[in-house]
């Protein structure tokens, strides 16, 4: 029996064939092999097109049936993980409206703050766990405002993934880890927010139908299954933002239990059994995949919006002709602390852990005498790891003390250089596994659909391929040089 995952993500979409019994992989492709495009309209603003993604969705099932390493026939259930935070608006026949708003666009940090005063700090952080922020709920507003004309064609507004699952089957369905990841839930009530909804003057038909993450989200058309070779009525039974489905590929699902990740965006996501949340918001608090109001289940959830984006953007200006792997090994030749080069890769839009605030990248201390490409390097690679650590200390501040890290060996996590980095500043060992959101997207997929009697079935065959301990290198004092770079740019 084989399971289908589909991981929408901001640079490309990732699908994998999974073999059930064995949770193999037995086909996996992405497309497209360049980046997506994201579309800054404004300084700030970041969107892309759904249709796009339902394309490359689309494309990429498609190579992997290339493969004929299976029977499409023999595939059983879809799951779907998607990129955070994003707004996708359709009206009553189904169709686009706009551009989605997506993860690290800007625009509606100051409507967020609005609402957190106008509804009240307590409230908002005791109810829903967060401020508003530059959360779904706000761009809604955004949108509200802005564009009225598109606002009142609205017949749903969805998540990203909300939307590859209504392509894939005809039916709008959300869930409780998406409302919330939208801000929309209230934690207290369990139900959608009567201060946002009415704060903001949303029509709570706009929603749709709540259903439990690991459940049925509706059949494939005919029509679709047609066009992907794929039988008709496969049911979609998983669908989660990328950061819980991550937690899940690594078998993070209970208390104490920490994931991390450096793609395009870095982040550690610890499972709590806490209703808890920052005073600042500037670590967030999410409904898990398994969260249920019996047994809740939480993940508190550190973003840096400009890891893999700023490793991308080093790639594109001083390696346009060499493979990562290339970079980091000649990273790698240059010393610890890369000779007081500092880099603050903060680059792409507003930092929830910095306030909403946009500080930009910024190099320090360049020396043209001494530093060079591989200084340049080395130096942003550390200060992502950096980045990891002062947002690490706020979770610390918040109860979160992991003993140990998970993380899929893959994005940054390939360098050895950057995982050294990152385990040395904090002190936190880290397991690698071979991990894939679209693998964990199958995986969810066959606990939807009971193919798994418990997700501790799913994984039975995972085991880490790497442990990294810190080592005897010493980066404190680098690290705290960083901080006062930043907190100097804090202030101004």
């Amino acid at each position: 029996m084989l399971l289908l995952g589909i991981d929408i993500g901001t640079s490309s979409v990732k699908v994998s064939i999974v073999d059930a019994s064995l949770q193999k992989v037995l086909a996996a492709a992405q497309y497209p092999d360049a980046e997506s495009p994201i579309i800054a309209l404004q300084p700030g603003w970041a969107e892309q097109s759904p249709e796009m993604w339902w394309e490359h969705a689309q494309h990429a099932i498609r190579l992997c049936h290339q493969t004929a390493a299976y029977n499409p026939a023999d595939i059983a259930a879809i799951g779907i993980a998607y990129q955070m935070h994003g707004l996708v608006l359709v009206d009553q026949h189904q169709q686009v409206l706009r551009n989605s708003i997506i993860w690290c666009d800007s625009r509606a940090v100051a409507i967020g703050d609005k609402a957190f005063e106008a509804i009240g700090p307590e409230r908002c952080l005791s109810h829903l766990l967060n401020s508003p922020g530059n959360f779904t709920a706000s761009k809604l507003a955004w949108v509200k405002a802005n564009e009225p004309e598109i606002y009142s064609k609205i017949d749903k507004i969805m998540l990203p993934g909300d939307f590859i699952a209504m392509k894939l089957t005809g039916e709008v369905t959300t869930s409780v880890s998406a409302l919330s990841e939208g801000v929309f839930f209230d934690f207290k009530t369990n139900s959608i927010s009567e201060d946002v909804i009415n704060y903001f003057g949303f029509d709570e038909a706009l929603f749709p139908v709540i259903r439990e993450v690991f459940s049925p989200h509706g059949n494939l058309l005919s029509s679709v299954a047609q066009k992907l070779s794929l039988k008709p009525g496969i049911p979609v039974t998983y669908k989660s933002g990328d950061q819980p489905n991550n937690a899940l590929s690594l078998n993070v699902l209970n208390p104490g239990e920490v994931a991390a990740t450096a793609g395009t965006s870095g982040v550690i996501y610890g499972v709590t059994d806490q209703l808890g949340y920052d005073q600042q918001s500037r670590v967030n608090t999410f409904a898990h995949v398994n969260y249920t109001e019996q047994q809740k289940r939480l993940g508190v959830l550190l973003c840096i919006n400009g890891v893999g984006s700023m490793y991308r953007w080093l790639k594109q200006v001083f390696g346009p002709d060499e493979s990562y792997l290339q970079m980091n090994a000649g990273a790698a030749g240059a010393p610890l602390g890369s000779d007081g080069l500092r880099v603050l890769p903060f680059g792409n839009g507003a930092e929830r852990m910095l306030n909403n605030k946009i500080v930009g990248a910024h190099f320090h201390n360049i020396d043209l005498n001494i530093h060079g490409r591989n200084h340049v390097v080395r130096a942003v690679q550390e200060g992502i790891a950096f980045a990891f650590r002062y947002g690490l200390d706020i979770m610390r501040e918040n109860g979160m003390n992991p003993t140990i890290i998970r993380a899929g060996k893959n994005n940054l996590f390939l360098s050895e250089l950057f995982t050294q980095s990152f385990v040395n500043i904090t002190g936190v060992p880290v397991e690698l596994y071979k991990n894939d959101g679209s693998v964990g997207a199958a995986l969810g997929a066959g606990i939807g659909a009971q193919i798994f009697s418990s997700p501790k079935q799913a994984f039975e065959h995972m085991h880490p391929v790497q442990l990294v301990q810190p080592s005897t290198q010493h980066l404190e004092p680098a690290y705290q040089e960083w901080k006062a770079l930043l907190e100097k740019q804090l202030t101004n």
